[in-house]
């Protein structure tokens, strides 16, 4: 089954699959609920799921088809690139992880792999990955401070929405900073973004 919310994009994936003698695709959906819905009536083999879709997005559905069925067989097919969006979804139960620039080379062999019962992570998603395991994760407040900040809000601003002090969003910037190893605000900014931490 194929879930993405382009028709161009499901075209082209169908188009690969279906001339291959032991693929077929038995259902499409455009948005997460709708992929939850097909899989209970079609229960394919394996999904091909977008993380950003109107609605629900990939990783809610993901969480939501293995939670009725555990050993749904899913692969992740998106633009992001960045460790935090990887690691949502494979912690939200995906077995692949494909960027769509790399579909051409990369998506058979997923699929064959991954319906085998083994895993699939592209190989720029799993240096990203490891060389970001080692770091300090960003807090859930850290990440809100940084999404706030993404939208031009000031510490003063950024503050009186979380309801804490000008001086303790400074100090979380300081430790933003730190753990991202950012110079300033825009830097951090666009290595959160670069990542999946946020969304600009």
């Amino acid at each position: 089954m194929i879930v993405d919310d382009h028709p161009f994009l499901r075209d082209g994936v169908r188009a690969m699959i279906e001339v291959q003698p032991d693929l077929t695709v038995v259902a499409e959906a455009c948005s997460g609920t709708e992929a939850i819905r097909l899989y209970a009536e079609h229960l394919p083999d394996i999904v091909l799921m977008d993380l950003q879709m109107p609605g629900m997005n990939g990783v809610e559905a993901i969480t939501r088809i293995r939670t009725v069925s555990p050993d749904a067989r899913i692969i992740v097919l998106t633009t992001y690139s960045g460790d935090a969006q990887a690691l949502k979804a494979l912690r939200a139960g995906a077995m692949g992880y494909l960027l769509k620039s790399s579909l051409r080379t990369e998506l058979l062999d997923a699929i064959r792999s991954v319906h085998a019962g083994g895993k699939h992570l592209n190989a720029a998603v799993a240096t990203d990955i490891a060389l970001n395991a080692v770091g300090d994760p960003l807090s859930d407040r850290e990440v809100s401070v940084l999404a706030l900040a993404a939208i031009g809000s000031s510490n003063r601003q950024i503050g009186a929405r979380l309801g804490v002090s000008e001086e303790t969003i400074k100090s979380h910037m300081k430790t933003i900073f730190q753990k991202l190893d950012a110079v300033d605000r825009t830097h951090a900014v666009a290595l959160a973004a670069r990542r999946g931490l946020i969304e600009l």
